[in-house]
């Protein structure tokens, strides 16, 4: 490479909500991160438009080269994966050229597009790996948890290698490695049947009425930024109408009881969301036996979550970003915890500039 003019590597993680984009210099140095609302389940436009409002509101220096990953292709837009995959190597193509892109495909290291559209299976949903590939060669063992807005990523590392034991999404649920459960979309008839109300235990209505962003930002948790899609009712996303769609999920309005009721309701609601997430990494560390120093390292919008969980296994927690020794861009603290919320993103442009190398 010493022959060619040094390159800015972008780092791309296509999600199926979210489009997160990395760019670092030559020397790898973060300059950039940034998350771009992308409903893909909506239509392949909403892709493209993402990828426009990057490339075009940043200024970039040339020559680019491009690592990607994805989850995306699991979007009920195609017919299966293999199609989502295809279909998502074509729109990067189309956006980034082919000479400077690369696809990462875990174990199976990168991977040039066509290669990619051959073996769909090996590209799909890899950006749990890239994460924890780019941290296990500085930590040595750890237990690495990102959640996002959508699902949480339980990932042990251990003699500097990722040491999951599942790759197929299926397996990494009944493994514990991934939960499919995030701080932002998830509704909330997926986290428990029932929920006390007073003095009662009310069954939860199955209706899409609000989301577990409903619920942090009633308890004022959730970070500025980490709701990108639209609420479940269309109204505001204020903490007033948050109540009223936390109350209609136990057939009340917000109205009927004081503003404690609801607060106490969210709040019940994160320790059970929490639960879950702490059954899951006991599930994962009594399998891996991590040693009891092992740190856990925090990613994702959900990170302060994973600071909740860290405490409740005894556990220190850094978040990503501090762990892979990254300095903000301007040293500014924002972009500091964005590196660690779209650490994919970050993974991937530092593994394709190693790669490139």
């Amino acid at each position: 490479m010493s022959a060619h003019r040094p390159e800015t590597i972008m780092g791309w993680d296509v999600g199926g909500a979210h489009l997160k984009v990395s760019w670092l210099d030559a020397e790898g140095q973060l300059l950039g991160v940034r998350q771009e609302p992308c409903s893909l389940w909506r239509g392949l436009p909403q892709l493209h438009a993402a990828l426009d409002a990057v490339m075009q509101r940043e200024h970039l220096p040339m020559p680019l080269a491009h690592g990607v990953t994805m989850t995306g292709e699991m979007a009920d837009l195609f017919t299966d994966r293999n199609e989502g995959v295809r279909a998502l190597v074509d729109v990067m193509t189309q956006h980034l050229g082919n000479r400077r892109l690369g696809f990462y495909g875990g174990d199976a290291g990168w991977l040039m597009a066509a290669a990619a559209k051959a073996r769909p299976q090996v590209a799909a949903s890899c950006n749990w790996h890239a994460s924890a590939r780019a941290l296990a060669p500085r930590l040595g063992a750890a237990l690495f948890v990102d959640m996002g807005s959508t699902t949480t990523d339980i990932v042990p590392i251990a003699a500097t290698e990722v040491c999951a034991q599942g790759q197929r999404d299926s397996d990494r649920l009944a493994l514990g490695e991934l939960v499919y459960s995030g701080v932002a979309r998830t509704p909330l008839m997926a986290l428990a049947p029932a929920a006390p109300v007073g003095e009662r235990r009310i069954p939860l209505m199955a209706e899409l009425f609000a989301t577990t962003a409903d619920i942090y930002r009633i308890l004022g948790w959730l970070p500025e930024g980490a709701d990108q899609q639209p609420s479940a009712d269309g109204a505001p996303k204020t903490v007033a109408a948050s109540r009223q769609r936390l109350a209609r999920m136990v057939g009340c309005d917000a109205h009927e009881q004081p503003d404690e009721t609801w607060d106490g309701l969210a709040a019940w609601f994160a320790d059970t969301q929490l639960d879950a997430l702490e059954h899951a990494a006991r599930q994962v560390l009594q399998r891996v036996g991590l040693p009891e120093d092992a740190p856990m390292v925090a990613a994702g919008v959900g990170s302060f979550v994973v600071e909740r969980l860290a405490h409740r296994l005894g556990r220190q927690v850094w978040p990503y970003a501090a762990a892979l020794g990254l300095a903000a861009p301007d040293h500014d603290p924002l972009q500091a915890h964005w590196a660690s919320w779209c650490a994919p993103a970050v993974a991937v442009a530092l593994l394709y500039r190693e790669y490139r190398a």
